[in-house]
């Protein structure tokens, strides 16, 4: 005989059942999530320790600060020497022009 005619509990039951396996593998999906972010910050954190060692190595700092103060005035240098440049190839130029206007009057 059975207590449950109308079967309302056996939904109920079925109901609680899938949404128990729904969170299922959402645990397990985020589990996994989990595992692959944890590498990742591994992964990552390596490369960072490696990348200060190399910093520390090549400029003498790791300090981004520093490194910016650094890469700054580089660019700066660099802009000095090419201004310099630049005024190198101008005089080159205008003394190339002198000659071939000195030919040209000779001509």
């Amino acid at each position: 005989m059975n207590s449950n005619p109308n079967k309302t509990g056996t939904t109920r039951d079925a109901q609680l059942e899938q949404e128990l396996g729904a969170l299922r593998r959402q645990y397990e999906q985020l589990r996994e999530k989990q595992v692959r972010t944890e590498q990742d910050m591994a992964n990552l954190t390596s490369q960072l320790e490696g990348l200060k060692a190399q910093a520390q190595a090549e400029y003498g700092t790791s300090d981004p600060d520093e490194l910016h103060k650094l890469l700054q005035s580089k660019r700066e240098e660099n802009e000095q020497v090419v201004a310099k440049y630049r005024e190198h190839v101008q005089d080159i130029q205008a003394a190339l022009a002198a000659v071939e206007n000195r030919v040209e009057g000779e001509g």
